[in-house]
């Protein structure tokens, strides 16, 4: 499978996240010791054992939720390594809201070619994306 066809089946997978289900991301993650998630539920994890059990976490916290909207900001391609910097825009019940909550992510994602193919090895998604004049001391909601 050539790198936009796992880019597509990532995006696709996102869909799946926003409802509950966090089997296809985790499909596409390779299982070594250097993958990384951090997301917005806050901290970072690093191995494949952390990361499916924050991916589990996270997605447990998802319900209803409408297709991802993608914007892609750029695109660092080399012979072993892509790494895709985006805008996400989520719509979807988060924790134990019973309303859709809409939220923006900026997202860093890099897929590295490993010998079955491509893979997942680090996903960082963060909502801060929008400046501030205060940056890391902003005030927090």
């Amino acid at each position: 499978m050539d790198i936009g066809q796992v880019i597509e089946k990532y995006h696709s997978g996102l869909d799946v996240f926003a409802v509950g289900d966090p089997e296809p991301i985790k499909a596409l993650y390779a299982r070594s010791e250097d993958v990384l998630l951090a997301n917005p539920f806050g901290g970072s994890s690093h191995g494949w054992d952390a990361v499916s059990q924050a991916l589990d976490f996270a997605s447990s916290n998802f319900r209803d939720g409408r297709p991802v909207r993608f914007e892609e900001v750029t695109r660092y391609v080399g012979a072993d390594l892509v790494t895709l910097f985006e805008h996400e825009h989520w719509e979807t019940k988060v924790g134990g809201r019973d309303e859709p909550s809409p939220f923006d992510l900026r997202v860093t994602t890099t897929f590295r070619l490993e010998s079955d193919g491509w893979q997942l090895v680090s996903r960082h998604a963060d909502p801060l994306t929008t400046p501030h004049p205060d940056g890391p001391i902003r005030p927090t909601n």
